[in-house]
C-alpha cells in the first residue's frame, strides 16, 4: 500500500479519490459489496478513504471495510479515526490492527459527537485532532492526513482565519495532506489554498466534492459542516423538491463544472464524497475524461 503523500509527489495528473462509509444495514452491505465497490474499483481511484463510527459495531465495520479494500482489491486506503470516545489504548489497538492489514494512511479527525452527548468529547483522551495527530505520529510510521474547512469550521468562534491557523498547527505536528470539507463555491477553496500557501504550507490541499443527489440530504449536510449553499443551487433544489432524479442530474452537472474549474486551476486532486453511490461520480469522471 502506498503512502498518500508519496502519491502526490509522483503524480502527473490530478489524483482522484473516493470516500465511502461502512454500510449500516444488510441491504446496504449487499449493494456495496456486490455492485458498488467492484464498480468503484473499476474507475481506478488512487485511494479510498473509509469513514469511522465511534465505538461498537460501527468501528468494527470500518476495520472490516479497510481490510477488504486492502486485501481483496489491493487498494490504497485511508482509514478515518476520530477523537470521540477515544482512549490511547483503543487508538493504539486500532493502529496495530491497521499495521497488520498494511494500511499506513490515517485521517485524524476531531469528529462530531451526537448533539445529545457533547460531553463525551471531553471524556476522550484526545480533545482535538492535533492531539490525535501527535499521538499517531509518535505511535508508528503512518502517513497522517487532516480535514480542512475552506469556509472555516462552524464551531470556531474566531472565524475562518483562526481556524486555518489551527490547521497549520496540525500540519506542523506532522499531518502530510489535507482533505477539505465539502464546498460549493470554488472561490472559497482558492482563498483557503492561497492563505495556506502564503504561510509556507506545501502539503497537498485536496478539494472535497459531493455530487448532490438529494435536496433534503444536502441541506442537512451543509448545516452540519457549515458549508454555504449558493443561491443558484438553492433555487434549483427548491424547484426540484423531492424529484431526486432531477436533483441528481443538476447536482452532477454542477459538480462537473466545479471540478473542471478546479482542475484547470491546478489542484493536486479531487476527493469525491460518493455516499456509496457509483453513478454520479462515474458520470463526472467520464465527462472530464478520467475514464
Amino acid at each position: 500500500m502506498r503512502r498518500i503523500a508519496e502519491l502526490f509527489k509522483i503524480r502527473q495528473t490530478p489524483i482522484i479519490s473516493f470516500e465511502i462509509f461502512p454500510p449500516r444495514t444488510p441491504e446496504g452491505e449487499k449493494a456495496l459489496f456486490e455492485h458498488g465497490l467492484p464498480e468503484m474499483v473499476e474507475l481506478r481511484p488512487a485511494y479510498f478513504s473509509v469513514t469511522y463510527g465511534a465505538g461498537g459495531s460501527a468501528q468494527a465495520k470500518t476495520v472490516e471495510l479497510v481490510q477488504r479494500l486492502a486485501q481483496d482489491y489491493n487498494a490504497n486506503v485511508v482509514a478515518h479515526l476520530t477523537c470521540i470516545e477515544a482512549t490511547k489504548s483503543k487508538i493504539t489497538e486500532l493502529l496495530q490492527t491497521y499495521q497488520r492489514i498494511g494500511c499506513v494512511n490515517i485521517l485524524a479527525l476531531r469528529g462530531d459527537p451526537p448533539r445529545d452527548a457533547q460531553e463525551k468529547i471531553f471524556k476522550s483522551d484526545f480533545k482535538y485532532a492535533i492531539d490525535l495527530v501527535r499521538f499517531i505520529k509518535a505511535t508508528g510510521d503512518f502517513c497522517v492526513g487532516v480535514a480542512g474547512f475552506p469556509e472555516g469550521h462552524p464551531e470556531c468562534q474566531g472565524g475562518k482565519h483562526i481556524n486555518w491557523q489551527h490547521l497549520i498547527q496540525k500540519i506542523e505536528a506532522g499531518a502530510e495532506f489535507v482533505i477539505t470539507q465539502l464546498f460549493f463555491d470554488n472561490r472559497d477553496y482558492f482563498e483557503f489554498a492561497e492563505f495556506l500557501s502564503r504561510q509556507g504550507i506545501k502539503v497537498p490541499i485536496i478539494p472535497g466534492i459531493i455530487p448532490i443527489t438529494s435536496a433534503k440530504q444536502i441541506f442537512r449536510f451543509s448545516e452540519l459542516c457549515g458549508a454555504r449553499i449558493p443561491d443558484k443551487i438553492k433555487g434549483a433544489l427548491e424547484r426540484f423538491g423531492e424529484k431526486d432524479d432531477e436533483v441528481t442530474r443538476f447536482g452532477t452537472d454542477y459538480a462537473i463544472s466545479q471540478c473542471s474549474e478546479l482542475i484547470n486551476a491546478g489542484v493536486p486532486g479531487i476527493h469525491f464524497y460518493t455516499l456509496n453511490r457509483v453513478e454520479p461520480t462515474r458520470t463526472i469522471l467520464q465527462t472530464l475524461g478520467f475514464v
